[in-house]
């Protein structure tokens, strides 16, 4: 099993890198790739239609070489602290750039990878507790991981922490992320649902 784990916080070994590498120390016998967005040169989606002909996006930059990436894994964890109720800018512009895939399932009719059953997860960190918090986040990688051809799975969400490393001090915090990696391990080959 790949899994492709995409970091979509611009702190290096901010608390939801932290917890992302929690989460793979429960994992066994899986393939590990991270992706740190923030180090890429990823333009926004320009909107121009042009990937509706082939699938393809006519935006040439560090974008190009994600896709081959996103189709040859078969597990995704994206990760993404809450700014302002919502996926932090790197990771928007990393879904919105998935436009082409969008393009390739539903206008050319390329179902890649969907009847292998691939599962997308979502984890998140933010500074509040506010009741809605996540829920931008959750409806945003819901319909990027249809449009990329993952099932989302599951998602595990931290509310309350803020500051740089402040996830160290929250060890249920850290030992749920274990368990998460478990779980993503132990129900792999389960049928969806």
């Amino acid at each position: 099993m790949k899994l492709l784990i995409v970091l979509g916080s611009p702190r290096r070994r901010g608390n939801s890198e932290i917890l992302a590498e929690e989460v793979v120390k429960g994992l066994a016998d899986v393939e590990v790739e991270y992706l740190r967005l923030n180090d890429l040169n990823i333009r926004p989606c320009q909107g121009c239609g042009g990937c509706e002909k082939t699938g393809i996006c006519v935006i040439a930059d560090d974008m190009t070489d994600l896709y081959a990436k996103v189709d040859a894994a078969d597990s995704l964890l994206l990760v993404s602290p809450v700014y302002f109720y919502g996926l932090t800018g790197q990771t928007k512009i990393f879904i919105d750039r998935c436009q082409s895939l969008w393009s390739r399932r539903y206008l050319l009719k390329d179902s890649h990878r969907i009847a292998e059953g691939r599962r997308g997860y979502l984890l998140s960190v933010a500074a509040t507790n506010g009741e809605k918090l996540f829920d931008c986040s959750m409806l945003t990688v819901r319909y990027f991981f249809d449009a990329a051809g993952y099932h989302y799975e599951d998602s595990l969400l931290v509310p309350g922490v803020d500051a740089k490393g402040d996830i160290l001090q929250r060890p249920v915090a850290l030992q749920d992320a274990r368990d998460f990696g478990e779980k993503m391990f132990a129900t792999r080959n389960d049928p969806l649902i």
